[in-house]
């Protein structure tokens, strides 16, 4: 059994607080708020969510150390350290908290490269893909990196990230610094928008696209636009597939116009039309939860035991969860999509 976190960057964990005397660290919120679902290696179906006995008490404050917090240009920024005694999935890792809902955007444990998240499923791209470099776009602290890097370390990885202080922040406390010096020839960096950035390379140049796009909680509004979706595709080799983070209902936006789930569908709709509504595929980590969590990736359906043949048994169990992406729209279950 697998203990996965069902929501993807954005997982609400505390609610941001009013200003206080005190300088004790937000508590976390209680796991009806951060669902988790168990997935069985040797199971098809979509994982299953459940909850611990106590989970209402969520995580005390004693076992959350703040070890900054400040506002950027772009983000409220907060990094947590959870302590290894915690009664939690998240015990003894370190967090990245951007957006005033305080939303989780990337996990670090010191001694595993894991993160029993949505960023494992990003790590099983490169064997779906041909040889070639893979873009990051929305980088965070660099745990989608980390991982590819641990599994596949001949990759050529290229991460956009728009905010400097989120990379600031990556380099001090989550070994950004080192993951650089140790994947030199590897790993590229750009302070950028990814999304004006792009469009200036060469036509086929990335093997593989991750896109993790959010701003103020919310993915962001260029990719429900068909237009934003036909670059990213001239900028895929010829067999190269786009992996992203579409979100769900287990996003919260500071707009509260921005809908998680509405957003989600008008995402994967604008992805169909422009790859094809045979070419896109999708994958819940929330299953029949509430809080669901969608990620969406384009191309052929693939060797689903090939797949599998090329990935550490931890990430198995992630290939047999994909369905197309017309099954689910037109499914009873799921007549939103």
């Amino acid at each position: 059994m697998m203990n996965t976190i069902t929501p993807h960057r954005h997982i609400r964990l505390w609610q941001q607080p009013k200003p206080q005397p005190s300088q004790n660290p937000p508590r976390l919120k209680p796991f009806r708020q951060f669902p988790l679902c168990f997935s069985n290696h040797n199971s098809t179906s979509a994982s299953t969510s459940i909850s611990r006995d106590g989970a209402e008490e969520g995580i005390p404050n004693g076992d959350v150390k703040t070890l900054a917090r400040f506002q950027s240009r772009h983000n409220n920024i907060c990094v947590l350290q959870v302590s290894r005694r915690a009664d939690h999935p998240l015990a003894g890792s370190r967090l990245l908290l951007l957006d005033k809902p305080g939303n989780i955007h990337s996990i670090s444990h010191l001694f595993n490269p894991l993160t029993s998240s949505y960023l494992d499923v990003f790590a099983t791209l490169p064997p779906t893909i041909p040889s070639g470099p893979i873009a990051i776009l929305g980088f965070g602290a660099g745990s989608a990196a980390r991982l590819i890097l641990h599994l596949y370390p001949k990759t050529i990885i290229h991460g956009y990230e728009l905010d400097p202080s989120v990379i600031s922040v990556a380099r001090e406390f989550f070994s950004l610094s080192k993951l650089e010096q140790q994947y030199r020839n590897q790993l590229s960096i750009f302070i950028s928008d990814a999304i004006q950035s792009i469009p200036n390379l060469e036509d086929g140049f990335y093997s593989g696209i991750l896109v993790d796009l959010y701003l103020k909680g919310s993915v962001i509004p260029q990719l429900q636009d068909m237009n934003t979706w036909k670059e990213l595709k001239k900028k895929l080799h010829r067999n190269g597939r786009i992996m992203v983070n579409c979100g769900g209902r287990c996003v919260e936006s500071e707009d509260p116009r921005r809908d998680g789930d509405v957003v989600k569908e008008e995402t994967l709709k604008a992805m169909s039309e422009v790859f094809g509504e045979d070419k896109v595929f999708v994958l819940n980590l929330g299953g029949a939860k509430e809080e669901d969590s969608w990620v969406g990736l384009t191309g052929d359906w693939p060797d689903l035991e090939g797949w599998k043949g090329q990935l550490p048994s931890e990430l198995c169990c992630y290939v047999d969860m994909w369905r197309p992406y017309k099954y689910i729209r037109d499914g009873p279950n799921n007549k939103r999509l």
